[in-house]
Order: structure tokens, then C-alpha cells, then sequence
């Protein structure tokens, strides 16, 4: 029995920001409890469905995508819910309040959401301590980094190089976010040149510190839906000759083609249902630019399982998922994964 859609009645009467606090403290208390933690698994367990990409074994192709939950709090009640992979942050290296309330919007009748949150968070500190301790039996963690609000984009370097410091011997990857639409000017670091010398540097970085750490911490990269064929190739390129280890596909949208939904004129980053077509766009071209060779993480609109069999059929090898949790509930993941 699914008992989410009723809780979703009630959640969707508050505020989006307070709702999504509200279910993040409950997912933290269960994660802290091994009762609770026993009876998640018991509701939600999947079966295993293994995947190998970056040098990483994934239990299933599923995960939660960047953003869900941004400071590490309950993450270990969120690996209950049967994902293969948890992806925490965005992390920035100093606490940032983000961009003024209100930021978060719901568009249910196009099954969306609009965000301009601009990566508030406690910082890299505070979410190192979060995860240090024991990790769930199988679970791969990630970490998604960026840049601080007030750091100058020519300056944005050494944000990245502090956070692949701290968190590349708690992480089993590390994701690059130069793609929120939500910092101003992060998405000029997806331009050729920038991107290369970005990426170089943490290539760089993160190969002195491998003798010391018994291994080479995967790097992703995640990229906009909104880059131009041209746009596409020139990061790809980029990428590839950093020797980046993979691709997430994709962040948040500007456009705000067919929605219908009054809200769908606030700005921000649109994520659900409206992006699942794009998104799927872009892992399609990328593994084709690629030739495959390059692992894909799709995320964008999946809010059932074939919406997420599309995008491991266009060339993902692993798919997230975030707004379709917020709109069909935890009984997603199960769906997914045992289809």
C-alpha cells in the first residue's frame, strides 16, 4: 500500500522549503534509528540490479540526485529507501544563506518544480563531519561541489581545489557543479578554456593526493540542458581531455516551453516532468559525441520507471531522480528498481 499520496495532500498545503525540511528531519531521525532504519529497508528494499561505471560497484542503476539533501543530515535514512547511489550537496566551502525566500516553487500541473535556492548550505566544515562515522552496507555516496556565492569567477578554481581536499577521502565521487542557474555567472565555468583549466587543476589535484588515499577519486562533471549542439561538444571536449571520469546529464532548465502552471514565470532552475525530454536529448548526444566512452548519470523528469529506462536506453548507465520523488513519493525508487 502506498500511504504518500495522502501525505503528499498535507505536505503540499506548506510552504515547499518548510514541507522538504519537515521530511528531511524525519528521514534524518529514522536513519539514527536501527529500528526505523530496519523497517525502511523491509518497506522498500530493491532488488539487486548491479552496474559497474567509474571504477565504482552500484547495487542499482538509481539514485538521489544533488540538492535532496544538501548538508549531509539524512542521508543515511535516505540510503534506506533502496538507491544505489546518494549524491549529497551542492557543497560550497563556507556557509551561504542562498538567495532570499521566496525560492522554491511547486508547479503541479506540470508536475515541476522551480528553484532559486543558490546553494544555501552550512558549508564544507560541517557537511565532512556529517559524514564521517559507519555507511550502509553497499551504499556509493557522492559529493556535488561548488563555488561560493562571493567568490569571483576568476577565483572559482581554488573553491574547487579546497573541496577536493575535504571531501575526496569521504566520497566515493565527486561531481563538479559549473551548471546551477542559480549563482551568477557559474555557467561561463561550461565555456571551453574555463572549463579545461578547471578541470585540469583538479586533475591535477587529484592525483597527488591518490598515493596518500590509496586511489583516484572519480570525477564527474554536471552540465545544463541549455547548451547549444556547438556548447555541448566544446565541454565535452574539455572533459574528456581533462580525463574526467564522467557526466551527469543534466541540471536544472531556463526554458519554460509548455508549461502551463501560473508559476512557471518565476525564475530559476525548472526541474520534473517538462525536462525529462531534454534531458534525454542531451544524454543521447553526449553518448554519441563519445562514442559511449564516457559514463553518463541521467537526471531530469523521471517520474516513473519507463521515464527512467529512456534515458539508460539513450546511453546513461546510471539515472537519478529528485523531483519525481517529491510528486509520486519514496514508492518511486521501488518502481524503478524492480522493474
Amino acid at each position: 500500500m502506498d500511504i504518500y499520496p495522502p501525505l503528499r495532500s498535507i505536505l503540499f498545503r506548506l510552504d515547499p522549503e518548510l514541507a522538504h525540511a519537515l521530511t528531511l528531519n524525519l528521514l534524518r531521525l529514522a536513519g539514527a534509528l536501527p529500528p526505523m532504519r530496519a523497517i525502511l529497508r523491509a518497506w522498500f528494499s530493491a532488488p539487486a540490479r548491479p552496474v559497474h561505471a567509474f571504477g565504482l560497484e552500484f547495487s542499482n542503476p538509481l539514485g538521489l540526485a544533488a540538492g535532496y539533501d544538501k548538508d549531509g543530515l539524512a542521508w543515511r535514512g535516505l540510503a534506506c529507501l533502496g538507491f544505489g547511489h546518494i549524491e549529497i550537496g551542492t557543497v560550497t566551502p563556507r556557509p551561504q544563506a542562498g538567495n532570499p525566500p521566496p525560492r522554491l516553487y511547486r508547479l503541479p500541473e506540470d508536475r515541476a518544480l522551480i528553484n532559486r535556492l543558490g546553494f544555501p548550505g552550512r558549508g564544507a566544515a560541517y557537511v565532512a563531519r556529517r559524514l564521517h562515522g559507519p555507511r550502509p552496507a553497499g551504499m556509493v555516496l557522492g559529493v556535488n561541489l561548488g563555488k561560493n556565492a562571493a567568490t569571483p569567477l576568476e577565483a572559482a578554481v581554488q573553491d574547487y581545489l579546497d573541496l577536493l581536499q575535504t571531501f575526496a577521502p569521504l566520497a566515493d565521487y565527486l561531481a563538479i557543479n559549473v551548471s546551477s542557474p542559480n549563482t551568477l555567472g557559474l555557467r561561463r565555468l561550461q565555456a571551453r578554456q574555463a572549463l579545461g583549466a578547471l578541470l585540469g587543476e583538479l586533475d591535477t589535484a587529484r592525483r597527488s593526493q591518490a598515493a596518500a588515499q590509496g586511489r583516484l577519486v572519480p570525477l564527474l562533471v554536471k552540465l545544463a540542458p541549455d547548451l547549444d549542439r556547438a556548447e555541448l561538444d566544446d565541454a565535452l571536449e574539455a572533459i574528456v581531455s581533462a580525463g574526467m571520469d564522467g557526466v551527469i546529464a543534466t541540471n536544472t532548465t531556463l526554458c519554460r516551453e509548455g508549461l502551463t502552471s501560473p508559476k512557471g514565470v518565476e525564475t530559476g532552475g525548472l526541474s520534473g516532468a517538462p525536462l525529462r525530454a531534454r534531458s534525454t536529448q542531451v544524454i543521447r548526444q553526449i553518448h554519441h559525441s563519445t562514442s559511449g566512452r564516457l559514463p553518463i548519470i541521467g537526471v531530469g523528469g523521471i517520474m516513473c520507471a519507463a521515464d527512467a529506462q529512456e534515458k539508460l536506453d539513450a546511453g546513461a548507465t546510471l539515472v537519478q531522480v529528485y523531483t519525481g520523488l517529491v510528486y509520486v513519493g519514496p514508492m518511486l525508487v521501488r518502481r524503478i528498481t524492480g522493474s
